[in-house]
């Protein structure tokens, strides 16, 4: 096999059988190879095993460099947008490709707000889930739910934006407080209209429980960690998203997709390990020369979560704003976090051991979001919805860019068969 690559195109030689293939080059400079055609000619497929290596497609809404700790969406870098934009702004921007002007976000709010509610055939549906219920799995099946409360109402639209995706900004937040509150015996709290998004979401979840000021505070931390999760490019709840609508899945059906793919502890639940492997580590005296050596041990089967990331090979940049975040609002709250001292130390020793570093086992966004969400009082098994709740906007904004895609088609990926060879049936009586 023989593979030489230029400007323009890719020329392969394998068999006999000689393949010229298409390169692109992407805005940011990443290389790429179009080798759509490569079985049809060759008989050959790529094997990569979970896509580590393969471009599912072209978009136009996040940038990643992985070795240079970069990420920017619509050209936008994140930092700026968490310093300076709200949620819904973010969320604008992944959508409609720019962020708002004033007319433009007044409208944007104001559809958000007006679809921000759960009828009462909502509310009773939630009431039947048992009280032992995951918080994820409850949003999943909900979020399915719709459907059948509004169907595919693809003739209203909003720019370039169904109401679907409105409804399902506004009603998340709505679904996993009204959840929390009626496991614990509270009734449905209503949102008020003249708060944000973040806000309103505290207050449909605390209600009274929260002063005005410490909502606010809480609020505007909020904000920014759901800016952090709005997207991530092609990941594993993103890329199930993607895939689902490629059938010509509705959109509840891939969005509940994309949030089963989150909830998985390697993907979006990595923040809830996060906060239980450092209270087990409080629970054992803080020993963490112990926890060092069980992460270093390969027959042992503990991870070190929140370290280390797929794509990225230096320090996530989304996990130093969440520091950040986390800093202010303990100091802000005036809460004294244990967990945090804890956390501190162990980033301290990761970053100055070879093992770590070699490995560009970093500290990613999951090491302290979840600290920031146990400080404002919400219960661990919370965190991943928190996450969901951000995560949404970037998986809508992917959704409404693929359909927008006229060449798009059905995801399908190929495979290497390892099993039996074609052998004879044989008769029960026989075997």
């Amino acid at each position: 096999m023989n593979i030489e690559i230029s400007k323009d195109a890719a020329k392969l030689e394998v068999n006999g059988k000689s393949l010229t293939m298409d390169t692109f080059c992407g805005i940011e400079n990443e290389q790429a190879i179009d080798g759509l055609k490569l079985r049809k000619e060759t008989g050959y497929i790529n094997l990569d095993p979970g896509y580590g290596n393969t471009g599912s497609c072209v978009s136009s809404i996040t940038y990643l460099d992985g070795e240079k700790g970069v990420i920017h969406h619509r050209g936008y870098e994140l930092k700026d947008l968490a310093k300076n934009c709200n949620f819904l702004e973010t969320a604008y921007l992944l959508m409609a490709g720019n962020l708002p002007n004033r007319a433009d976000y007044k409208q944007w709010n104001s559809l958000i707000s007006e679809n921000a509610y759960l009828g009462p055939s909502l509310q009773e549906l939630l009431n039947h889930y048992p009280a032992r219920s995951h918080p994820m799995s409850v949003l999943a099946s909900v979020v399915l739910s719709l459907t059948g409360f509004y169907g595919d109402l693809g003739d209203e639209k909003f720019y370039n934006m169904d109401m679907d995706v409105v409804r399902l900004l506004a009603k998340t937040p709505l679904i996993a407080a009204h959840d929390y509150r009626r496991k614990r015996g509270m009734n449905y709290v209503h949102p008020e209209p003249g708060m944000g998004y973040a806000e309103n979401f505290l207050h449909s979840m605390f209600e009274k429980d929260l002063s005005v000021e410490r909502r606010k505070i809480m609020a505007d931390a909020l904000e920014k960690l759901l800016i952090i999760h709005a997207d991530h490019e092609q990941n594993c709840s993103t890329s199930t998203v993607r895939m689902i609508s490629s059938s010509d899945a509705n959109v509840y059906a891939a969005i509940g997709g994309g949030i089963g793919a989150l909830w998985g502890p390697l993907h979006g639940g990595a923040n809830e390990a996060v906060i239980k492997m450092l209270e087990y580590i409080q629970m054992n005296d803080g020993d963490l020369a112990s926890i060092i050596a069980r992460a270093k041990d390969k027959n042992d089967p503990f991870k070190l979560m929140g370290f280390g990331h797929r794509v990225y090979k230096t320090y996530d940049p989304r996990a130093i704003i969440a520091k950040g975040v986390v800093d202010d609002l303990l100091e802000k709250l005036g809460v004294d976090e244990p967990l945090v001292d804890t956390a501190m130390e162990l980033e301290k020793i990761a970053l100055e051991d070879e093992y770590f570093v070699s490995r560009n086992l970093y500290p990613n966004v999951d090491f302290y979001t979840g600290i920031a969400y146990k400080a404002m009082g919400i219960p661990k098994e919370m965190f991943t919805v928190m996450f969901t709740m951000g995560r949404m906007a970037g998986w809508l904004a992917h959704l409404l860019e693929f359909r927008a895609d006229e060449s798009r088609r059905i995801c399908r990926p190929r495979q290497i068969y390892a099993g039996e060879p074609m052998r004879p049936f044989v008769n029960m009586e026989n075997r």
